[in-house]
């Protein structure tokens, strides 16, 4: 998540969007970090197998510098937008000249 000064959280959730909401809110469910930084905005998310996958990740995560924070958020926008254009059904170029379109990776899903 991002808060509203710019700074980065990252936590775990069953329910993402009830999670926002909470930190949004300000009572005692929303962590401390993010109350003083509210509102929050969910920026990146991965899926989990198992709440041990989830916190490894979760870990793993914490551990990056800013810089390498911002590079996941921007690759995962993009994916994104690969993925919206693909649901449209506009056709990548490449593929209208015959030609197989192997640019797009495959995002993390720990």
């Amino acid at each position: 998540m991002r808060c509203a000064d710019g700074t980065l959280y990252t936590g775990i959730a069953r329910d993402v969007t009830r999670r926002i909401a909470e930190h949004n809110a300000g009572g005692k469910l929303g962590a401390r970090y993010t109350r003083g930084r509210r509102p929050v905005k969910l920026v990146y998310q991965e899926a989990a197998a198992t709440r041990s996958v989830a916190s490894r990740r979760e870990y793993a995560i914490k551990l990056l510098s800013r810089q390498q924070k911002q590079a996941l958020i921007v690759a995962a926008a993009g994916a994104r937008k690969r993925k919206a254009k693909a649901v449209t059904g506009k056709v990548p170029r490449a593929r209208q000249r015959g030609m197989a379109n192997n640019s797009i990776s495959n995002s993390k899903t720990t």
